[in-house]
């Protein structure tokens, strides 16, 4: 990624808020504000703790590359899917969260009825065209109280919300440059995914649309040794 620049870029929905469940809902260009902070910050995570492709428990490639920032960082491979205090690939401590990003997503939990969020992980995923994201439940967490908080930058894509249930119909929601996600309490569970991204070129990302997505998975858990 390059040098961002210093001006907001377009989101044509800027400022309206959509309710997706009781406890659900998109904040459309809320994340612009803080953008140029994050931007930096994201710059500095992932010369640390570079993009990789992991594997799933059943031994396919996922299509959506990630890394991860915080005390502990989401992993999948054979052995399952799972949160460690290591980067698997470096053996050392994932970079820590930075302030930037943290203030992003308390303040987003906040706006959407969830005050004192303290995520302890952000899980930051890279798509490109094709790249998609199946419907599932975010549950490898320890504790389901606290909110899930979904931040967008890049190109636009389509966020799949869903029911309790994998087989209850998704609705299509698309997602722009600085739009912002949150569920939690009664929807905590529900299934989401990202269908797959259409080809687009964004003026600061290029082909790419980076996620990241703030979580309290804590306790603190040991990596488990193959």
């Amino acid at each position: 990624m390059s040098t961002a620049p210093l001006f907001d870029l377009d989101n044509p929905l800027v400022g309206v808020e959509k309710r997706l469940g009781q406890q659900a809902t998109v904040l459309h260009g809320f994340a612009l504000p803080y953008f140029q902070a994050v931007y930096a910050a994201l710059q500095d995570i992932i010369a640390q703790a570079p993009f990789r492709t992991m594997i799933t428990p059943g031994g396919r490639s996922m299509s959506v590359q990630l890394t991860n920032c915080g005390a502990l960082g989401w992993t999948s491979d054979v052995h399952g899917y799972r949160y460690g205090a290591l980067d698997p690939e470096s053996s050392l401590p994932w970079p820590p969260l930075p302030a930037a990003i943290l203030q992003l997503a308390r303040a987003a939990a906040a706006h959407a009825g969830f005050g004192s969020f303290n995520a302890d992980a952000c899980l930051i995923n890279r798509y490109r065209p094709g790249s998609r994201l199946s419907l599932h439940q975010d549950k490898d967490e320890v504790d389901f109280s606290a909110p899930i908080v979904s931040v967008s930058l890049g190109i636009p894509a389509v966020f799949l919300w869903g029911g309790h249930t994998r087989s209850d119909r998704a609705e299509r929601v698309p997602l722009f440059h600085g739009d912002v996600v949150v569920w939690g309490g009664v929807d905590r569970l529900r299934f989401h995914g990202v269908a797959p991204l259409k080809e687009e070129v964004h003026p600061l990302f290029g082909a790419e649309r980076i996620n990241l997505t703030c979580r309290r998975a804590g306790p603190l858990q040991k990596n488990p040794t193959p």
